[in-house]
């Protein structure tokens, strides 16, 4: 399967690559690869043939978070536009999470906002040494409200809190003592070391991985539909303060916002 948005390739031993393919805009979501990487998660997950499932991003990065177009046109959108739009990313996080397969995330070059919250809903996310992170929102005057979920299912809260409230960029070793990332790898070991995980994915029964799979969710953080609209309620309630418009405005301006 191919689109504008992504790539899928599935080998004939059962692996699946499902590669984001917008190098140009580093692989930023937009609501055309939503749909399509929402699409695939359940395409994948229905495949009986599909063993295990490996996320990554052509070019220079994994995925630099949201496409700053569709961020533009959260400006003039009404509060019901803007909360379709947080539902239609939740539930891409949604399915990636509850994917009946496992799933690696190869990350390198920049992971920011969505770009974690893609990694965070992954079984494990392997990364170049080179790599950046972020939770940037809130130097926007936003909030990490849809990922917000899924990023404290796999770090907790006390160790979310820091990344949440300063929008700092972090180092791959970082991210890892953070709990984001299983691995640390030199950026030209970053496939020998996916394909050592694929082995042992490989060696386990695929419905036993899958029930195991959804033990270990039924047993961490619940994530219920109640859930996921508290937290877009908020993220369209900060929508609508003058401090995003204010962040969102210098952004694309080009020039620091008022509270710097």
């Amino acid at each position: 399967m191919t689109s504008q948005t992504i790539h899928i390739a599935i080998e004939e031993r059962g692996v699946a690559r499902l590669t984001l393919a917008r190098p140009q805009k580093h692989n930023a979501l937009s609501a055309e690869l939503i749909d399509a990487l929402t699409e695939a998660a359940y395409d994948l997950g229905r495949n009986a043939n599909v063993r295990v499932v490996v996320l990554a991003g052509e070019g220079a990065s994994f995925c630099a978070g949201g496409d700053l177009g569709w961020m533009r046109a959260q400006f003039d959108a009404t509060r019901a536009e803007r909360v379709a739009e947080a539902r239609r990313l939740a539930m891409l996080f949604k399915a990636l999470n509850e994917l009946p397969k496992p799933l690696i995330a190869r990350v390198h070059g920049n992971a920011f906002g969505g770009g974690i919250g893609i990694l965070s809903v992954c079984d494990m996310a392997i990364a170049a040494a080179t790599a950046r992170f972020g939770l940037t929102e809130v130097r926007l005057g936003i909030i990490p409200a849809t990922i917000s979920p899924y990023v404290i299912a796999r770090i907790g809260e006390a160790k979310a809190r820091p990344l949440f409230l300063s929008g700092k960029i972090i180092d791959a070793w970082q991210a890892h003592a953070a709990g984001l990332l299983s691995r640390v790898v030199p950026e030209d070991a970053l496939d020998e070391a996916i394909e050592s995980e694929i082995r042992h994915l490989l060696a386990a029964s695929p419905q036993a991985a899958a029930r195991a799979k959804a033990l270990a969710r039924s047993l961490g953080v619940p994530i219920t539909d109640e859930l996921i609209d508290r937290v877009i309620t908020q993220l369209a309630d900060t929508w609508e303060t003058e401090e995003a418009r204010e962040g969102l405005t210098a952004f694309f301006e080009r020039r620091e916002p008022s509270w710097r």
